[in-house]
């Protein structure tokens, strides 16, 4: 009887020892968290190194959280850290709206952290503060701006890949003439409406070498250079023509995706960084679309302009730098790009040194890496070479697509919306 009372006080006291032992494990563990866009494939990345650096770090919990696209995005991003609750580690992007939110006073230097050995230079600087130190690191790859295409539109109807402007639109008119929709708009999701003007910049930076300079200095507008209106007036002639699907106005990023696709449409001026939606939305199809640069006037000088990857970045705010530094890292190295792979596919080529890409990628891959490599032609986009981009242009480009607003009153508003910004930005010349 005895024997019994001793073995269940024990077993009672294993118990309460085991419990006690679970409790502290929990309580050493440091939760993480992270914060980043909404978009599928996006969502699907965080949460696959989130795990994946878990396993690797059982004392470090990742609380991944998402957010909106787009402005309210932008806005969300600015009041958590002006309100200091922004989260330990943040997806954002790099370029003139990492300089919009401050990253000197807001952000964690990382310029001396040993990831930076892995990171490739040409990010780096898209991702420097006004102080010439670095306050991010890459996650995901270079993107092109330009036009997804249906593959089986353009062999069905026997039409080339266009290289200047006239025979995209020739190609359009076929595809209206053979009862198709030539062009996908999405406007129910605004972010979406401004390809074909940050899309063209290489073809403004071919005409006008120093409009970036000059952009940024005061000097230059895109209502006073022809070659900057133009992306405004060839989204507006596009919609004259009457090349868009009958829902452009509610159509959301997700539906064109789809629709370029399953062919519902022809083409869909995107980053290029949309075949992972489609892999994840229609991947039977993921063979069927490919991708071309937004073609300009002369077709002996196309070429392509180029997105860099977003960025991860620290508040000052964290109460768990040095975990974060350890997350940052992660997604930083080798291992971190062969998870993005695995989880979103390969979109582009990616900004860590040694980082390789499958040699089965999808034809928008195929097809945008040419523009990268020796011997092709592209071109950063404006807001790598500007810290200026105005907050308005997706609402003035939905308008100007939408018909509610000229090409010239929009390239005009826009200038407007700079000029608060570069203000604010405290430029010389404004």
């Amino acid at each position: 009887m005895l024997m019994r009372k001793l073995t269940r006080a024990a077993l009672a006291t294993t118990g309460v020892v085991a419990l006690l032992v679970g409790a502290a494990s929990a309580q050493d563990k440091v939760k993480v968290t992270f914060l980043f866009d909404n978009a599928p494939s996006t969502v699907a990345m965080a949460e696959a190194l989130a795990a994946a650096f878990e396993a690797k770090h059982p004392n470090i919990d990742i609380e991944t959280e998402s957010r909106p696209g787009g402005a309210d995005g932008d806005n969300l991003i600015k009041t958590r850290l002006a309100t200091g609750e922004m989260s330990d580690v943040f997806l954002y992007n790099a370029g003139s709206l990492f300089q919009a939110i401050n990253p000197v006073q807001n952000l964690v230097d990382v310029t001396d952290e040993a990831f930076q050995a892995n990171v490739i230079d040409s990010f780096k600087a898209t991702v420097t503060g006004t102080d010439g130190r670095v306050y991010g690191a890459p996650i995901g790859t270079a993107m092109g701006g330009g036009m997804l295409y249906n593959i089986p539109i353009y062999k069905e109807l026997g039409l080339s890949v266009p290289k200047s402007w006239a025979e995209f639109m020739a190609n359009n008119e076929k595809i209206k003439a053979a009862g198709k929709t030539a062009v996908i708009q999405t406007f129910g999701e605004t972010w979406t409406s401004q390809l074909f003007v940050l899309g063209d910049f290489y073809n403004v930076q071919a005409a006008v070498p120093t409009f970036a300079a000059d952009y940024t200095a005061g000097k230059a507008k895109y209502a006073s250079t022809p070659a900057a209106m133009k992306g405004f007036e060839r989204q507006e002639e596009v919609f004259k023509a009457g090349y868009l699907n009958e829902d452009f106005a509610a159509a959301t990023f997700p539906d064109g995706v789809t629709k370029i696709a399953t062919g519902e449409g022809a083409h869909y001026p995107m980053l290029s960084f949309a075949v992972s939606n489609i892999k994840e939305l229609a991947p039977e199809h993921i063979n069927d679309v490919g991708f071309f640069a937004i073609p300009g006037d002369d077709a002996a000088s196309n070429g392509l302009t180029t997105w860099m990857p977003a960025g991860l970045y620290i508040p000052k705010t964290t109460k768990h730098e040095a975990e974060a530094k350890e997350f940052v890292a992660f997604v930083a190295s080798i291992e971190g790009c062969d998870v993005q792979t695995q989880s979103a596919g390969a979109t582009g080529p990616y900004l860590v040194k040694d980082c390789k890409l499958p040699a089965d990628v999808p034809p928008v891959v195929s097809d945008l890496l040419p523009y990268f490599q020796e011997g092709g032609h592209s071109a950063p986009a404006l807001e790598y070479l500007s810290p200026i981009k105005g907050p308005a242009l997706e609402q003035i480009t939905v308008e100007v697509g939408s018909g509610i607003r000229s090409a010239a009153d929009g390239a005009a508003l826009y200038d407007e919306d700079v000029k608060k910004q570069a203000q604010q930005l405290g430029l010389p010349g404004w």
